[in-house]
């Protein structure tokens, strides 16, 4: 699980660090901020939904709700460590500022992604557990 988790949190990631410097720099000062984020979420719901399936095949992880639910809650709190980094070490924000982004709209839409993260091995995975629209037999 653990794998299949650094792998998903990486790739997603590795997206939301290349869009990052896009929103704040360009998006947020043409658009605002709740609309810079509005505009890359959809890019990061993409690679979540692409990374979400793709690792737990790639690396043969047991097609269960629980290993599947472990990847995504420890690939959230990787994210959460990675961002307070990227806060402090590379915007130089204080643990007040970040605090206080989570408590503004575009703060509140980006936690919303944040929980779908976390959740995303689950809910695009349900077909590998049986949980899908069974096939149509032939007669």
């Amino acid at each position: 699980m653990l794998p299949a988790a650094l792998a998903y949190f990486a790739i997603v990631f590795a997206v939301g660090f290349a869009c990052g410097p896009i929103r704040v720099m360009w998006l947020e000062p043409n658009f605002g901020a709740t609309t810079a984020v509005l505009m890359e979420i959809p890019i990061l719901l993409m690679a979540m939904m692409f990374a979400a399936r793709f690792v737990p095949r790639r690396l043969a992880l047991p097609a269960t709700v629980a290993m599947h639910l472990g990847m995504g809650l420890i690939a959230l709190g990787l994210v959460l460590i990675a961002d307070l980094g990227v806060g402090l070490w590379v915007r130089g924000q204080s643990l007040a500022e970040i605090g206080a982004y989570f408590l503004s709209t575009p703060g509140r839409i980006y936690s919303a992604s944040l929980l779908l993260f976390g959740l995303m091995p689950v809910l695009v995975n349900r077909r590998g557990r049986g949980g899908g629209v069974a096939a149509s037999t032939r007669p």
